[in-house]
């Protein structure tokens, strides 16, 4: 008996020392480790995501939306835990927009992390999150927010908006140009899940903040009627490319700056790279007739000539060891500047160009801005190629004061004659007004020439639209045209001379040409069929622009 009472006390003390053993451990845990074991426990079932922040809205000067963010998701794949692949690559398909096939052979990677689309639209990734086999939800398919960006006008101003990649960052356009501005803060919060990894609670640690908005100054219906215009150049001359810039003299602000061919801007990554160039900063070209303002307010300037100063004009001239013609073959005769001017006469224009001699036209072709980007800010902006007297050849100063043998861009081109329309003023283009709140300050202006002999040469210039002028066909009834025409021949990079079928074809002009509001240029670059001349290619389709763009703006005829 003494010995049962012994054994069943050791087992009660036995039981004894386990209690207090477990008293002890649940004060330790429950006390001393508390917080260590609490924070072990959220991290099991805590995760951290990130919240993405909507890119800032870019819009016109109206705030007709160009570009804007919206939900979106990435959707990735763990092809390890995917059951049955062929049924859900079959289910994937059409919300993926892919074939099957396609589906199926990234889904059959043998990889734990596959992507099956990057930004897909909300509304498409959730009907993805949806899908079931059976009465089973598809496993290892994750999707994690992301924004999208969307272009709702398509094609409209794609080249200068630019694009967005895979990242979220812009890659060309304004997208590249201003990606510190539009984009903004990424948030954060944390999310606690419970052992069936269904959140529980959500607390947010970072609130995402937007990009800041971009206002333009482009104007999207006359950025529309610019394109519309330039695609039907397209269709009946079937040029390489062509561009058209739109513009107020008096602050530089661009109504618009069109490409053509169109890309469309919500796919605009799918092309190639040449197809996102903004021509109408990056392309390089002997402009031809257009380059003689340079040579006439140059020369208007200097005293060395008057408008009515005449000229004894052959049709040929020879300059070294070149003879240059003028277009057209003619007798003999005198003309006075403006007739030259109106006239396009290349000889004409060679023996006011000798006027003025090497040094001081390489100073007039640098005091107009050619040879530097003209300033907008657009990546590609290009600053043309102007070569300093020290390289003259015996020829130069036949070819140069044509516009033959320097590069110009058609921005460069149309910054020229906006000191002609703005009274003498020379001033950077911009094709922004706001960053976020911020009203961008008009870019300052200085004086190149004066007011009369910017008033001088826009008279010079409604001679080129009048009868006899090289764009006679050009009018708009009620208001009277000032312009000039380009017909620049191209080398020949196989030969390395001068070719007689590469042409770029050009026109600049203003309206009303006294008091002008509205500058335009059309630039096209190798039309194939038909004509190739600036007066019958290019001029048409300034006046088409300015035809719509005029009224629209209520511009009052003169």
């Amino acid at each position: 008996m003494a010995i049962l009472q012994r054994r069943v006390g050791l087992l009660f003390a036995g039981f004894a020392v386990l209690l207090a053993l477990a008293a002890l451990r649940g004060l330790y845990l429950g006390t001393i480790n508390s917080a260590a074991l609490r924070q072990h426990a959220q991290a099991e079932h805590e995760t951290i995501e990130t919240v993405p922040s909507p890119r800032g809205t870019i819009t016109d000067r109206n705030g007709v939306v160009l570009a804007v963010s919206e939900p979106a998701e990435n959707v990735t794949a763990d092809p390890y835990l995917l059951k049955e692949p062929l049924t859900v690559a079959r289910k994937l398909a059409p919300l993926l927009g892919e074939s099957t096939d396609a589906v199926l052979a990234k889904i059959s990677q043998r990889t734990g992390f596959v992507y099956l689309a990057h930004a897909l639209p909300a509304k498409r990734a959730h009907e993805i999150s949806e899908l079931r086999i059976g009465e089973l939800p598809i496993e290892g398919i994750e999707e994690t927010p992301v924004t999208r960006r969307v272009y709702p006008r398509g094609t409209l101003a794609a080249q200068l908006l630019g694009a967005v990649g895979a990242t979220g960052k812009g890659v060309s356009g304004l997208e590249y140009a201003e990606n510190k501005a539009l984009t903004g803060v990424q948030g954060e919060r944390a999310v606690i899940s419970d052992a069936r990894g269904q959140p529980v609670s959500i607390s947010e640690a970072r609130h995402e903040q937007a990009g800041k908005s971009i206002q333009l100054t482009l104007d999207s219906n006359i950025q529309h009627r610019a394109e519309q215009v330039l695609g039907a150049v397209g269709k009946v001359f079937h040029p390489k490319n062509a561009t058209a810039i739109v513009m107020q003299p008096q602050t530089g602000a661009i109504l618009a700056m069109a490409d053509w061919p169109q890309v469309n801007a919500n796919d605009a990554l799918s092309g190639s790279s040449e197809s996102l160039q903004n021509t109408a900063v990056s392309f390089d070209y002997e402009p031809g007739s257009t380059f003689k303002i340079v040579t006439f307010s140059g020369a208007l300037e200097e005293g060395l000539i008057t408008p009515q100063s005449t000229f004894n004009v052959p049709d040929q001239i020879q300059i070294a060891e070149r003879t240059i013609h003028d277009a057209e073959e003619h007798p003999e005769e005198e003309l006075t500047a403006s007739q030259i001017l109106a006239r396009s006469s290349n000889v004409g224009t060679i023996k006011i160009g000798g006027l003025l001699g090497p040094q001081r036209f390489n100073s007039w072709v640098r005091r107009y801005g050619f040879g530097r980007a003209p300033g907008a800010g657009l990546p590609g902006e290009e600053g043309g190629i102007v070569i300093s007297p020290s390289q003259y050849s015996g020829s130069s100063m036949g070819n140069l004061p044509i516009g033959q043998g320097e590069a110009v861009t058609p921005l460069q081109i149309a910054t020229a004659y906006s000191v002609v329309a703005d009274g003498g003023i020379l001033r950077a283009p911009h094709v922004i007004a706001r960053i976020g709140g911020q009203t961008l300050p008009l870019p300052a202006g200085h004086r190149i020439i004066s007011a009369t002999t910017a008033a001088e040469v826009r008279t010079m210039m409604e001679g080129v639209l009048a009868p006899g002028g090289t764009a006679s066909e050009v009018s708009i009834p009620g208001y009277q045209l000032a312009g000039k025409t380009g017909t620049a021949e191209k080398i020949n990079p196989e030969t390395g001379e001068y070719s007689e079928s590469m042409m770029v074809a050009s026109f600049v002009g203003f309206a009303p040409a006294q008091d002008p509001k509205l500058l335009c240029v059309v630039v096209v670059n190798e039309p194939q069929t038909g004509s190739v001349y600036g007066g019958t290619v290019a001029a048409p389709a300034f006046g088409q622009i300015m035809a719509f763009a005029l009224p629209y703006l209520g511009i009052a005829p003169q």
